[in-house]
């Protein structure tokens, strides 16, 4: 009998780089280890508030739109 594994999270060399959609990336925690999501390499653990720096994230941040007031 086979068994069958479900596919892990994808790396981040199978992570697209072109698409104009945020891709959620999977990581282990850095300080408890939960697996944790984020996108386009963010992330922010709920179990101990532990954050990465935004400047890790897998590509620039986009502007915002001008303010008008």
């Amino acid at each position: 009998m086979a068994t069958t594994q479900e596919p892990g999270p994808p790396t981040r060399s199978e992570t697209p780089q072109s698409s104009p959609h945020p891709m959620i990336t999977y990581i282990g925690c850095a300080q408890c280890g939960t697996e944790i999501a984020g996108l386009d390499g963010r992330y922010s653990c709920s179990g101990c508030g532990w954050v990465n720096e935004w400047s890790d994230g897998h590509r620039p941040l986009p502007e915002a739109p001008p303010h008008s007031g």
